[in-house]
Formats: structure tokens, C-alpha cells, sequence
């Protein structure tokens, strides 16, 4: 990170916060584009957080700051997960951390199969679920486990890529475009499956243009638009207020 950042390096006690999760005035730019303006939210240990907004309202590019992914950079704000900074952290600190990033196009490797993309994920620590409570879970999983990754189906590959970030010791899932291309019927099995990832009290954020799909899993919602939070309550008063929908989410 830059030296000249205007939050203390020193101070990881200074903004402590209740929440599991907690993202305070982030500001992030690909370049000089100011995508993530000021955006503050905080999650709760087992929720799960529908992050909408229009295309190009920062959605993603606050996923992979949250994940510390090196595009979008952060200049300034916090990010703090379970009372521990990871504003300074790499991308891999934050995996270590227990921060997992399902991306829209799910990074299948080739050539492996199902089994070996999850042997892969456990190689090093920290080791999350087992092999037989990730098939017990995604049971088609199970049955093509000797099949190449990708040559699956598109929601059983979007299942392998939440199956591979289980295989690790994970806090929280943050999922980008869970649903995209996938036929209702694998969007409900899909819904019902993080539904499960919730009993076990892992935190989820997802970014779903099926807003109204996203709505009626998650516990919250935070909308925003062109990369500041305008909203930030229950998912339900959002699917009933149909005025907010038409203004921030064109459905």
C-alpha cells in the first residue's frame, strides 16, 4: 500500500467495529478512475448481503477491494473483518484471512477435474471443508469428480467454484454473478446451497444483476449508485418499494 495513504498504519485499534465485517469510507481507482466513492457498509456474522446497483455502479470493484485485489486500488477508508485490519493486507493475507472471491467468470483450470480443482484449493493452509462434506453439500460434484472441471455445465461449474472456496477455511463469501447464464432451476438450487453456507455461519456478500433473485435470499441490501452507497437496509423493503426498485435498479 502507499506510504502516504491518509489512514494510520499504526492504529488497528482505531476503528474497531461490532460488525463482522466492517468496510468504513473505502475509495478505490483503476488508474486515475474513481470508481469506489466513500462507500461504508457493515455485515454480520452469518448474513447475507445483496450488493446491487446499475452496471458500472462499483459493485465488483467493491468485491475485489474487499478481497484485496491489487485493480481496484485502495487509496483510502478500512476494512476490518472480525476486529482485525485488513486494509494493509495482499490479496493473499486477505485469503489467509478467511476472505474468499467467487468471480463472474468462476476460473475453472482446465485440464483438472473436479477433485483435482479442490485438491488444489487445500493445498496450503488454512484447509476448510472436507471432500465428503463439499460432495455431501454439491452431490453432482460428487458424481463427476473424476470429470474435467471444465467441461461441467455452467451452474455445476458456478457450484465448483463455491465448492473450491469452501475447501478452504473461509470467514466470509463474497460471490460475483452467482446466477448469470443459468436456467431458474439451477438459480433455486444455487439459493438453496448458500442458504445451507449460511446455517454454517459463514457471511456472504453477493453482486447479482437478478436483483430481485438476490433480494429474496439476503438478509440485507446495500444499492449503489455510481459508486456511493444510497441505500443500506432490509432486502425485503427493497423487493416491496417499488419506487426504489424503478430509481436505482431499473427493475
Amino acid at each position: 500500500m502507499p506510504e502516504d495513504q491518509p489512514f494510520n498504519k499504526h492504529a488497528n485499534q482505531a476503528s474497531t467495529a461490532p460488525a463482522y465485517l466492517s468496510v468504513w469510507n473505502i475509495e478505490s481507482f483503476y488508474g486515475e478512475s474513481y470508481i469506489v466513492q466513500d462507500v461504508t457498509f457493515n455485515v454480520h456474522e452469518g448474513e447475507i448481503l445483496a450488493l446491487l446497483g446499475r452496471n458500472g455502479a462499483g459493485k465488483t470493484s467493491t468485491l475485489r477491494t474487499i478481497a484485496r485485489m491489487d485493480n481496484p486500488e485502495l487509496r483510502h477508508g478500512e476494512i476490518w473483518l472480525d476486529h482485525k485490519p485488513l486494509h494493509f493486507a495482499a490479496s493473499h493475507e486477505a485469503a489467509q484471512s478467511g476472505i474468499a472471491l467467487v468471480p463472474e467468470d468462476r476460473r475453472i483450470i482446465p485440464g483438472l477435474s473436479v477433485e483435482q480443482n479442490l485438491k488444489l484449493a487445500q493445498i496450503a493452509p488454512p484447509i476448510g471443508w472436507s471432500l465428503e462434506r463439499i460432495y455431501e453439500l454439491f452431490p453432482r460434484l460428487g458424481e463427476r469428480r473424476n470429470q474435467d472441471g471444465s467441461t461441467l455445465s455452467g451452474g455445476e461449474q458456478q457450484m465448483l467454484s463455491i465448492a473450491r472456496a469452501l475447501a478452504r477455511d473461509i470467514k466470509v463469501l463474497l460471490l460475483d454473478e452467482p446466477y448469470e447464464g443459468l436456467a431458474p432451476v439451477i438459480v433455486q438450487e444455487i439459493a438453496k446451497t448458500l442458504n445451507v453456507i449460511r446455517d454454517q455461519g459463514i457471511t456472504t456478500i453477493i453482486v447479482e444483476q437478478n436483483a430481485v433473485a438476490a433480494l429474496k435470499l439476503a438478509d440485507r441490501a446495500v444499492i449503489l449508485d455510481t459508486g456511493r452507497v444510497v441505500y443500506d437496509d432490509s432486502a425485503q423493503r427493497v423487493l416491496d418499494d417499488e419506487a426504489l426498485r424503478a430509481k436505482y435498479l431499473a427493475i
